[in-house]
């Protein structure tokens, strides 16, 4: 009976450990499965929001994570490609969250590529009018590297795909928006 005692304990050990060490992603201002608010809609294309990126933070980042990067993506959006409306590479790995509206206040070095909305910065989310609730994906990604060689020109498909080759984990909060 002890020895069962034992492997039950320590295997509750591992269960709770495993789960307290994943490398997570929270905010105050998006939640997960919840509708955007009017702060994270973009200013054109027929939209009149703040256009403002949310506050953001991560936690418990992998073992050997050099630095972090930041998407946000629309996967239904009606482009067969989906939409970009945001990318961040080469924050440093002291940094654990950004306030809401970043913008230019990154940290040095840090880079925001170009939107689909043909810019460099936050893009918020502008769906189609009628259209069905679009899910936006806010990604915060773990990185093996200290920096991507990506410029304010850099697109979305290559950011992703220099993020995918770099990761060791990412942490995502889905988010929703219909108009």
């Amino acid at each position: 009976m002890k020895v069962r005692q034992i492997l039950c304990a320590l295997f509750l050990w591992a269960v709770f450990t495993a789960n307290a060490s994943e490398f997570s992603l929270t905010s105050s201002d998006i939640a997960q499965d919840q509708p955007l608010t009017r702060a994270e809609v973009f200013k054109g294309f027929g939209c009149d929001g703040d256009n403002l990126s949310p506050q953001l933070s991560w936690h418990n980042a992998p073992a050997g994570t050099k630095s972090f990067a930041i998407t946000v993506f629309d996967p239904d959006a009606p482009t067969g490609s989906g939409w970009w409306h945001w990318t961040v590479v080469n924050l440093p790995v002291t940094v654990t969250s950004v306030p809401r509206a970043v913008g230019s206040t990154l940290p040095v070095g840090a880079v925001q590529g170009r939107t689909d909305y043909g810019q460099a910065g936050f893009g918020g989310v502008c769906p189609p009018a009628g259209d069905k609730p679009h899910h936006y994906q806010f990604t915060v990604w773990a990185l093996k590297v200290d920096k991507l060689p990506l410029d304010a020109q850099a697109s979305g498909a290559l950011v992703g795909y220099m993020l995918n080759a770099s990761a060791l984990a990412k942490a995502t909060i889905v988010a929703t928006y219909q108009r």
